[in-house]
């Protein structure tokens, strides 16, 4: 069954990672799908993959004109907008609070927090426009509940993603406009890779032992991986999630459901020990 026959969505950064397995997984479903993303040529190169049904345009989401911008084009390009998956985001700024300063903290705002409530914004805008029902999925963090190693700055822009995640659900009660926040885990992508040095041609190395190291810690027994996120993603861009609204989802393999010893400086210490060659 294709869950989203019919339905046209936005994912933002989903030029690889969890916004690129989306952007998959929603057009598998059927979806007509606009790819949004600084990088250029693996968006375009990820669109000319999936043939008519997606299209890439560049879009810088700090800047709420461009945001505005690829909900035009999902209009225009496939007349009408049905989800809007505001997944674009990252730690731009590991340092501890008492290192943290103003630009490092704006930063990180405006990637992972201002960014996200454009898309609110905009994504509300048009699916009152068009008197229709609409999905708002926005991808937070486990970092909005527990401190951890990715930096105060980006803990403290995630949690307030869940306060902007409820409000909009708040502000449209009654209109079938739906919002959603997925919390992943620590899955690793080449995000993680980039936030930490790795040189792309000693990615996969380091990707393949983070990933046992992460699986060792989920009550799942694995390391997460960009598929699972798009499969929550899937269900709330879904009719099968139709009373749901204001929920933050995690999608961590069971980490957030238990207390555990300090392990917040896993990754960190895995990096630094990768990066000095040691087993």
């Amino acid at each position: 069954m294709k869950l989203l026959d019919g339905k046209v969505a936005v994912i933002t950064g989903a030029a690889s990672g969890m916004g690129l397995a989306a952007a998959e997984t929603f057009v598998e479903h059927g979806a007509k799908v606009v790819l949004a993303d600084i990088r250029d040529e693996c968006g375009a190169a990820a669109a000319a993959r999936l043939g008519n049904s997606a299209v890439f345009t560049h879009t810088d989401v700090t800047s709420g004109a461009a945001v505005d911008s690829v909900v035009g084009v999902a209009v225009d390009t496939f007349g009408r907008l049905d989800v809007m998956f505001s997944n674009a985001g990252a730690a731009v700024d590991l340092s501890p609070i008492d290192e943290l300063t103003p630009a490092g903290l704006d930063r990180t705002l405006a990637l992972n927090l201002q960014a996200h409530v454009a898309a609110h914004k905009y994504a509300a805008r048009q699916f009152r426009a068009q008197g229709t029902p609409g999905s708002i999925i926005t991808t937070a963090s486990v970092a909005a509940l527990q401190a951890g190693w990715n930096g105060g700055a980006y803990s403290m822009a995630k949690a307030a993603v869940l306060a902007l995640v409820r409000q909009t659900a708040m502000e449209n009660r009654g209109t079938g406009i739906r919002s959603n926040a997925i919390l992943p885990g620590a899955v690793p992508t080449s995000i993680i890779t980039d936030m930490f040095g790795v040189s792309r041609d000693r990615e996969d190395d380091f990707l393949t032992g983070l990933g046992e190291l992460i699986g060792d810690e989920t009550l799942i027994g694995r390391a997460g991986q960009a598929r699972d996120v798009a499969h929550a993603a899937l269900f709330l861009a879904s009719d099968l999630s139709d009373w749901i609204t204001g929920v933050a989802l995690p999608v961590d393999g069971g980490t957030t459901a238990v207390t555990k010893d300090a392990t917040v400086a896993l990754i960190t210490d895995y990096a630094a020990q990768f990066h000095a060659g040691l087993p």
